[in-house]
């Protein structure tokens, strides 16, 4: 397979344009993170990439077959929703075979996969349990195992660890993690927290105005922001006001800085 392609993706709302010609590549087995402010476009575009949303311009290819205008349950992916969703009426157990009982997958399956995540999750022994009676952090793992029940070639987050509190949710990030990293399933997180951005993730994508404004491994986005958003987002960071003389050389306050110069065509910036 060749992963997930984003090509030239648009999303309008009348007059308001959500995401705007995004392109995106996502190898296989990677773990991505949409980071960005309230607004930015992320959530709109994994609904795109859901089929939730379909894309005013643009194309959207998963192992290399084109998407775009393929129904939701028929792309074989899993998603966790901000709310979790889960059904209040049923188990635990029957939750997490919901998706392979309407696929008509045999009941005996259908326990051993339940059985199987279950464990895979640290819950052993919940099948009959009901999810009422779960923590804020059980439900999340429940949630994340109905998703997984199909084994989808994708896995989509839309920020499933807001609602916990601090210390379950740095607990949650590892977890999710190591799960990720032991099925080596493509994953795509929406998330608005820099720090679970920078510690999850082989690649951030930070938004803005509905646009990408860089997508690299979280220590390239730190050390090498691609803008003054990028360096101002991603955390605490001193910007100063560059200029560049006819050589391109860069200077602040007047003063020139050895050793850095402007990209070509470039008067001014920032420096952080």
């Amino acid at each position: 397979m060749s992963g997930l392609n984003l090509s030239h993706v648009t999303k309008q709302f009348g007059n308001f344009t959500a995401v705007n010609d995004v392109s995106l590549s996502v190898p296989d087995g990677t773990f991505v993170c949409l980071l960005g402010p309230s607004g930015c476009g992320k959530t709109t575009l994994m609904r795109m990439i859901a089929g939730l949303d379909l894309p005013t311009n643009g194309s959207i290819e998963l192992g290399g077959a084109d998407i775009t205008a393929v129904p939701t349950h028929k792309r074989d992916l899993g998603m966790v929703f901000q709310s979790l969703a889960l059904f209040p009426h049923l188990t635990v157990g029957e939750n997490i075979a919901y998706s392979l009982r309407i696929r008509g997958t045999p009941k005996d399956v259908q326990k051993k996969r339940v059985d199987e995540l279950l464990a895979m999750i640290h819950l052993p022994g919940f099948a009959d349990r009901s999810v009422a009676k779960l923590s804020g952090g059980q439900r999340q793992r429940v949630a994340i195992a109905r998703a997984l029940a199909i084994s989808p070639k994708l896995f989509l987050l839309d920020e499933p660890l807001s609602a916990l509190d601090a210390k379950l949710r740095e607990a949650m990030q590892v977890e999710l993690r190591q799960l990720q990293q032991r099925l080596g399933i493509t994953t795509i997180v929406v998330t608005h927290d820099q720090r679970e951005a920078m510690t999850m993730a082989d690649t951030v994508v930070v938004m803005n105005g509905g646009e990408i404004r860089q997508a690299a491994a979280p220590v390239d986005i730190y050390r090498r922001p691609a803008d003054s958003f990028v360096a101002d987002f991603i955390g605490q960071t001193n910007l100063l006001p560059v200029a560049a003389d006819s050589t391109g050389r860069a200077s602040v306050l007047g003063e020139v800085i050895e050793g850095i110069t402007l990209p070509a065509g470039a008067a001014k910036g920032m420096l952080s």
